[in-house]
């Protein structure tokens, strides 16, 4: 028996000793822009290595006094947030039209909404431009709400619509036997049943929203607007050359809120990345 207790406890302390292993060199990289961030901007260019580097907040110091990071983080956040509810209201209800009812061209409309995200981003730049100045949405949080929403709002649907098929139809037939309207029946039954798939979606978006670059610097041409990814080219040119620690510090702010996302509810999340993976 006390073999046995023995080898068993050897086994566990392997396998976490494997996994401790294998977080470390997933976090290095992250570990590693942290620690340019932190490090003054001379020892960054030297081109002789440095083993034992010197840190200091020079860096942190310079993006909160001379740059307006609070408003930049403020506005990704808002954006983000906006884009992906902007996301959700519109897209459970046409994924659910799109999973049940059967009307002529719904595999049509299915494939189209969705070929809408393969289409390259600049053929639509220039109009895009055009729409939101001559609705005087430029340089806002609000357009950039808008726009994201707009992108990921294909990606959105059909991820839904994908859960919304694994449902068995017998618990929306007996809803509807007790007198139950479909409003009543996407609301209390279908939502609750695909909230795994409702949380990868809202996942799936707010990183698309981060990464997306080209509109937000076609809307946002201006420091009022101006959101994380933005900020990062802002550190890129100029008289000052290539900041370099300000550029891993601010990849690194942006980097944690998603990361702090994705491990609280990864549950959910894991739950729904295979939930709607059979069903198409």
């Amino acid at each position: 028996m006390a073999s046995i207790r023995r080898s068993g406890g050897e086994r566990l302390w392997i396998r976490y000793l494997i996994l401790g292993s294998w977080a470390l060199f997933c976090l290095a990289p992250v570990l590693w822009f942290l620690s340019i961030g932190l490090r003054p901007r001379t020892e960054i260019i030297t081109p002789q290595p440095i083993y034992w580097p010197t840190f200091s907040l020079d860096a942190w110091h310079m993006l909160w006094s001379d740059w307006p990071m609070a408003k930049y983080l403020r506005n990704s956040v808002v954006a983000i947030i906006g884009s992906v509810i902007i996301d959700l209201v519109l897209a459970i209800p046409a994924a659910y039209s799109l999973a049940r009812y059967q009307y002529r061209g719904r595999e049509d409309i299915g494939f189209y909404i969705l070929s809408t995200r393969m289409m390259a981003p600049a053929i639509v730049a220039i109009p895009i431009f055009f729409l939101f100045r001559n609705a005087g949405l430029l340089d806002s949080v609000w357009a950039l709400m808008l726009i994201y929403a707009a992108v990921n709002l294909s990606v959105v649907t059909w991820i839904i619509r994908s859960y919304m098929l694994d449902i068995p139809k017998e618990l929306e037939d007996s809803a509807r036997t007790d007198g139950a309207s479909d409003l009543r029946i996407l609301w209390e039954i279908i939502i609750p049943a695909i909230r795994p798939g409702i949380i990868t979606a809202a996942v799936i978006a707010m990183i698309f929203a981060i990464n997306e670059f080209l509109f937000t610097l076609l809307i946002a041409s201006t420091p009022k607007a101006y959101t994380m990814s933005v900020a990062l080219a802002n550190f890129t040119g100029g008289s000052d050359g290539v900041i370099y620690n300000a550029i891993a510090l601010v990849a690194f702010l942006a980097f944690v809120p998603v990361f702090i996302v994705v491990v609280a509810i990864q549950k959910h999340l894991s739950r729904g990345l295979t939930l709607g993976a059979v069903k198409g």
